[in-house]
């Protein structure tokens, strides 16, 4: 008779994040959080590309017990296996959790090899069935190669790996492997930007150069890319809060009329967002119409800008927070629910609209909706957020706001 596989694996084989994490949750010391099943509850996540059971491993289990880079039957540590995998959510999880990259399988490729190994000759035979969106939310393929799935994340990995280990990729390669995919939502795209724009000195002087130079270019893609790398250029600068960043007021004035004259709505997403993001008080002011644009994205970005404009009682601005809480998206809605936390007290309105979206479809938005009234010291939402009590674990991402509630509530 087959004794009983311990709880946690099987959990894990089920991908029931929920009963891994209330399993890691008990009391700290049971064999669940720090005993010898940890480590093979990691390798079966990874091999399940399972991210949200990975996150409740990575985020509760006793990080000994885990064993990041320990090396299993087939010479691969988890990291090596998710690289060869093609699953770039699950390797820089790992990676950002503290694994090894260096580490080398029986081959003596250690992750950085491994993933340019791919990169350059592809995963083998194989048709990518479908498209998923992964546990970072970024559109990838999957295939299925002798008995396993594969992903066609190899190329944002060896973008990753490229970055992390100090490595200067020409800014004109980065673009090219972005531009070789046509979803500007596939993970290499993130990769590619973060590796351009995160560089020091005069490399990123020249890429900056670089990039605002494809603001005219033909394809759309293209310019995609140059405004994103910007917007991330001024996004990471770190220049402290009593100083100026040197790129700010150069980036608002080339988007505001970049903006105006740019058809494309997927350039409009990272133009928006470098507006948003800006600290120039001129890149406020096309944002209340933006929250109009057809591209839900778009209107996403525009009314996560409004936040200090609402504070400030600008007319339009609040108009347009109220009016996306109303919004056929719900991420749209969830924005502007945290645009309206700083709204003037004495006006109503806000919390009025922030109490209508209790009854919201969405949970997210519903959720929200209740944390910004509570901590504008508006009732109304209590009751959902105490029915929430006791169920919510540091992988929820309402956990935080939650927090924050408590906190708020404490200080009173």
């Amino acid at each position: 008779m087959l004794s009983p596989e311990a709880p946690l694996l099987t959990a894990v084989r089920d991908g029931d994040a929920k009963a891994v994490a209330a399993l890691l949750q008990e009391e700290y010391g049971t064999t669940h959080a720090r005993g010898p099943h940890v480590a093979a509850a990691l390798r079966l996540a990874v091999d399940a590309l399972d991210h949200r059971v990975l996150d409740a491993l990575l985020k509760l289990a006793d990080p000994d017990a885990l064993d990041l880079d320990g090396i299993d039957v087939d010479g691969r540590t988890p990291l090596l296996r998710a690289v060869d995998r093609g699953a770039h959510d699950i390797a820089t999880a790992l990676h950002f959790a503290g694994a090894d990259p260096r580490v080398t399988d029986g081959e003596g490729r250690d992750a950085l090899a491994l993933a340019r190994h791919r990169h350059t000759t592809g995963t083998g035979v194989g048709v990518y069935r479908r498209t998923v969106r992964d546990g970072n939310g970024d559109i990838c393929r999957e295939a299925v190669i002798g008995g396993q799935t594969v992903r066609d994340g190899h190329t944002a990995i060896l973008t990753h790996l490229e970055w992390c280990c100090g490595m200067v990729t020409p800014f004109a390669e980065l673009l090219d492997r972005a531009m070789a995919e046509p979803e500007v939502d596939h993970p290499v795209w993130g990769a590619a930007v973060v590796a351009a724009a995160g560089r020091n000195g005069p490399a990123l002087t020249s890429c900056w150069d670089a990039a605002a130079a494809l603001r005219h270019h033909s394809d759309p893609l293209a310019r995609y890319f140059g405004a994103d790398v910007l917007r991330c250029i001024n996004l990471y600068d770190e220049s402290g809060e009593d100083e100026e960043s040197p790129f700010d007021t150069p980036l608002v004035d080339l988007f505001l009329p970049w903006v105006e004259q740019e058809e494309d709505p997927r350039v409009m997403r990272p133009l928006t967002a470098g507006l948003a993001g800006a600290m120039d008080p001129r890149a406020e002011r096309p944002l209340p119409a933006l929250t109009r644009y057809p591209d839900a994205q778009v209107r996403s970005r525009a009314v996560g800008g409004l936040h200090s404009q609402v504070q400030q009682a600008n007319p339009d601005a609040l108009a347009a927070a109220l009016a996306c809480t109303r919004d056929a998206d719900a991420q749209v809605r969830e924005g502007a629910c945290r645009a309206l936390l700083r709204a003037r007290a004495d006006d109503p309105a806000p919390c009025d609209a922030l109490a209508a979206c209790l009854s919201d479809p969405e949970e997210a938005v519903r959720i929200t909706a209740a944390v910004q009234l509570a901590l504008r010291d508006d009732h109304r939402g209590d009751a959902l957020l105490d029915a929430l009590d006791g169920t919510v674990d540091r992988t929820s991402p309402y956990y935080w706001p939650l927090h924050d509630v408590w906190c708020h509530r404490q200080d009173r």
